[in-house]
C-alpha cells in the first residue's frame, strides 16, 4: 500500500506526536508541564527525526549525541523566550552544576542523550507505519569496510 501523504500534514503528525510524547516525559518526571513544552517537543521530535533521514549511515551513538545538542540548543532558546523574556518562570535550573542561565545544564544534557533514543526510534517506526518510509537498521557505531 502506498501511503502518499503531503509534506504538512507529516510534519503536523510527527509535530504533534513529538509534543505530546516531550509533555509526557515531563508529567512522568516533573508532574507538570506548561504548553510551550509541546511546542518544543514537537520542534525537538522533527528536527531529531530529520537526522537519519538526511545522514542515512549515521552510527545510532552519533545521531544520539546530536540529538542532545539540538534539544539542547532548542531548550536554552526557548527558555531565554518563555523564562528570561517573558518570565513565565516554566522551569529554572539555577540550583543544577553546570548551568546557563538557569536555562540548560550538562545533567539534562546527558538525560536527553539517552531520552532521544526513543525519540529516534519512535521517528523512524511512525514514518514506516504510517507513511510507508524504509525502517531503517541501526549500529551503534560506525562499520568499517575492510
Amino acid at each position: 500500500m502506498d501511503c502518499t501523504i503531503d509534506r504538512p500534514m507529516k510534519f503536523f503528525i510527527l509535530f504533534s506526536f513529538g509534543g505530546g510524547l516531550y509533555t509526557i516525559v515531563e508529567l512522568l518526571f516533573k508532574q507538570d508541564s506548561h504548553w510551550s513544552m509541546f511546542i518544543l517537543g514537537g520542534l525537538c521530535f522533527v528536527l531529531v527525526g530529520g537526522i537519519n533521514k538526511v545522514y542515512t549511515d549515521m552510527p545510532l551513538i552519533t545521531q544520539m549525541a546530536i540529538s542532545s545538542v539540538i534539544i539542547t540548543s532548542l531548550e536554552f532558546i526557548c527558555g531565554c523566550i518563555v523564562n528570561i523574556w517573558l518570565d513565565w518562570e516554566v522551569w529554572n535550573y539555577e540550583t543544577l552544576p553546570f548551568n546557563l542561565f538557569g536555562q540548560i545544564c550538562v545533567y539534562f544534557t546527558a538525560a536527553w542523550f539517552f531520552l532521544s533514543l526513543i525519540g529516534i526510534v519512535a521517528d523512524d517506526f511512525l514514518r514506516w507505519q504510517l507513511f510507508n518510509e524504509k525502517m531503517p537498521s541501526y549500529s551503534l557505531v560506525k562499520r568499517h569496510s575492510r
